[in-house]
């Protein structure tokens, strides 16, 4: 099976050589790691510091400091077993040593060989957006990206509209510059709490062609906006329509934090690609009707949202095809695509705290 891989491999110009040294993985020089990326099914992985990967690194890549002691634990939470691996660090020597310690545990790993060095030295595209970025592709073949800036605070870009959900400017020491932002065609806020709600974010997205909308209460606050309630549908184009679902606490000593009926979840179809934004909720029973789910944001801490169990058992009812727990502070959330393994729900787990 690996020669016929191999062979395969060599066809599509990835010129693959094998290393295992320090486990099961491959390498591939500029020219193949630029073919393999363009694979949705391939995780790009940077194995270099934070300070080395905010100066410049590969779009859309995920990364983990493979000199750190925890390299192997967060590398278990975030990369997926059944996803090809495209590793690369500064010259391939690191990435190396990451790859070989991943083969070890059964992940399926390319290593670019001369590392970013050589994919600039190549006039290769880098980066200095700092912000993950997961692709997907809609029933047409039109490409949606999801941007994890903090916390509930989520940038879509779909066929060149701009959709902000939650924008907030800051949360302890993490920020996001929003004047440096496209202007938003449309932006989505879930309820009034301040790690939802920031007027300041909304001004600086906005023209006059954006469509804001909420609800009521946060309307009444900023003193404009498309009112959504709970079941409201909206057609916003074409191929793209918004529905309003509930999102509220249903433990009895939380209520007041998220009472039934005021507060938003969004339902968001984008050329029949749906995306469910859940808002502050737990795993409430009206999530048995929401259907047909292809990605879903479920937030996962206490005492506001849901605990890691319920965040499972909201997953089991809302069978999303991939899930991105969001909302999730300090929680902790290993074990749980392990547990929805056997769901067919694929976790990713991004900078969501």
């Amino acid at each position: 099976m690996k020669k016929i891989i191999m062979f395969l491999l060599t066809l599509l110009g990835l010129n693959v050589t094998t290393a295992c040294s320090q486990g099961q993985y491959e390498n591939t020089d500029v020219k193949g790691f630029a073919e393999l990326i363009k694979n949705p099914q391939v995780v790009i992985l940077d194995a270099r510091t934070a300070e080395e990967y905010q100066e410049g690194h590969l779009d859309g890549a995920v990364m983990i400091d493979v000199k750190e002691s925890d390299f192997i634990e967060k590398a278990q939470k975030i990369l997926p077993k059944d996803k090809t691996i495209a590793v690369y660090c500064r010259s391939g020597r690191r990435s190396a040593k990451a790859a070989g310690m991943l083969g070890e545990l059964g992940y399926k790993v390319i290593n670019l060989t001369g590392g970013i060095t050589a994919w600039k030295d190549a006039q290769m595209p880098v980066t200095t957006d700092t912000h993950e970025i997961d692709r997907f592709t809609t029933k047409s073949g039109k490409e949606v990206r999801f941007y994890a800036l903090l916390h509930a605070s989520i940038r879509m870009v779909y066929d060149g509209k701009e959709f902000e959900i939650d924008p907030v400017r800051q949360l302890g020491e993490r920020k996001t510059d929003y004047s440096v932002m496209p202007k938003a065609d449309y932006i989505l806020v879930t309820h009034e709490h301040g790690d939802h709600f920031d007027k300041e974010a909304i001004k600086l997205l906005t023209n006059d062609k954006t469509t804001f909308i909420t609800n009521a209460r946060c309307a009444e606050m900023i003193g404009y906006g498309n009112v959504m309630a709970n079941g409201d549908k909206k057609e916003l184009a074409k191929d793209i329509t918004l529905e309003a679902v509930p999102a509220y606490n249903k433990t009895p000593e939380h209520k007041m934090f998220h009472p039934k009926g005021r507060d938003n979840g969004y339902i968001l179809t984008v050329d029949e690609l749906r995306i469910y934004i859940a808002g502050d909720t737990e795993d409430i029973q009206e999530m048995n009707d929401i259907k047909d789910i292809d990605i879903a944001f479920l937030p996962c801490n206490q005492p506001y949202t849901m605990t890691q169990e319920q965040l499972v058992n909201a997953a089991k009812m809302v069978k999303p095809k991939v899930l991105f727990p969001y909302h999730f502070g300090k929680t902790d959330l290993k074990g749980i695509p392990e547990q929805l393994a056997t769901e067919g729900i694929e976790v990713r787990i991004r900078h969501y705290e």
